[in-house]
């Protein structure tokens, strides 16, 4: 398989990186797709250039693919935006259509923008003020896409994982069932818990005990028998249609009317809610993080996902291709789902050296970081004792 539109390029500062898609329905028809030389699956992607930085966070490169599988549509979108100081990228995973995706493509930056006061706070760490921004920008979003829908019959919905890297740390804002995986030396630390309401992991039982709470059941691993997902943008009938959706449940027969008469909504049953996180990355062992839709998780581990990634950057160091690679084994390995995949490396390892295992490149971070602190100290006129006791505890 070969991507769709590989060529990486600059863009100005606060661009939204877009993706030009080209269908899968006409690569297997034979029309002609720029750039795509296959006609299984085609994806396109959008990164920076070469070893250039995003303004103000140093080192950080990019690669984004979204790959359509065997759904007739493609629901996910991915974002990158780069800005003063801080980058931005999110998955989107969308369901019964893409009215919420697009919506959210466009303006959730920009209420995360809002509600961070322009990035200010980003830049403060105050991390119990960040979260209650993000927190305050995911329920605006979803208030605003729920007002979009009132007059309509839209349904559809959408997950969400977002970041916001800095130099030395990363904050996550996640809604739904796509993931977040960082490597640290080799070793995947999954950043996010799956909204699903179903199986014994904590996040399921905390999600499953909260849709009972407010009046909902849980059929078949399904909220009402109907979404899989406990958290997600849009979704109006788990909101503001409540009703509407269990009387039409009766009148399709999914459950009795006697059944209905008991029913008593509390609250929404699926919320948009997100989980917020805060994870360092200043560490030399640090490589690079994964967002991933489900389409890429359901088939792929993280520790595949994270092996493959380091295997492509130790070939050839193209972010970008080490980030389609990750797609397209989804999508070897079954996934009928849409992928999408975002890679950011921090620029921290220095792939050239093919043959270093991960404790060899840790012990490079390590010994950079150390000369980097006695050169410090030195200037300082600090003795050669002190040299060695700092060196021999990095």
């Amino acid at each position: 398989m070969t991507s769709c539109c590989s060529r990486l390029y600059r863009v100005p500062i606060d661009d939204i990186f877009r993706r030009r898609r080209c269908r899968r329905t006409d690569c297997d028809r034979g029309i002609a797709v720029k750039g795509c030389r296959r006609r299984r699956r085609c994806c396109s992607s959008i990164a920076i250039d070469g070893p250039d930085s995003i303004a103000g966070v140093s080192g950080l490169r990019w690669g984004s693919v979204e790959m359509k599988g065997e759904r007739e549509e493609m629901e996910d979108e991915v974002v990158v935006i780069q800005s003063d100081g801080f980058a931005y990228a999110a998955v989107f995973d969308g369901h019964a259509g893409v009215s919420s995706v697009n919506f959210l493509r466009d303006e959730l930056y920009g209420e995360c923008m809002a509600a961070l006061q322009g990035g200010r706070l980003l830049i403060e760490r105050d991390f119990g003020r960040i979260k209650k921004a993000l927190e305050e920008a995911f329920l605006n979003a979803d208030e605003r896409l729920l007002q979009r829908y009132d007059d309509g019959d839209d349904d559809s919905g959408s997950t969400v994982t977002a970041i916001f890297v800095l130099n030395d740390v990363m904050f996550i804002s996640h809604v739904g069932d796509s993931s977040a995986v960082l490597s640290r030396s080799g070793k995947p630390f999954v950043l996010t818990e799956s909204h699903r309401p179903y199986g014994k992991a904590a996040a399921a039982i905390r999600e499953i005990k909260r849709v009972k709470e407010l009046g909902g059941w849980i059929s078949d691993g399904r909220i009402c028998g109907d979404i899989s997902v406990s958290r997600s943008f849009g979704d109006i009938r788990f909101k503001r249609r409540r009703e509407e959706m269990l009387k039409k449940g009766v009148s399709e027969g999914r459950w009795s009317e006697k059944f209905a008469s008991r029913v008593r909504f509390k609250g929404d049953l699926v919320t948009a809610l997100p989980d917020v996180r805060e994870v360092g990355v200043a560490a030399a062992e640090c490589e690079f993080v994964i967002l991933g839709s489900d389409g890429l998780w359901d088939y792929v581990t993280g520790a595949d996902a994270v092996g493959l990634v380091r295997s492509e950057l130790r070939k050839h160091g193209d972010v970008q291709a080490a980030c389609e690679a990750v797609a397209r084994m989804a999508l070897e390995r079954g996934s009928q789902d849409n992928v999408s995949v975002v890679v950011a490396d921090f620029g921290r390892t220095q792939w050239q050296n093919p043959n270093a295992s991960p404790e060899e490149e840790y012990d490079e971070g390590r010994e950079r970081a150390a000369a980097v602190t006695i050169g410090g100290l030195a200037s300082l006129g600090i003795g050669a004792w002190w040299w060695w006791w700092i060196s021999t505890s990095l």
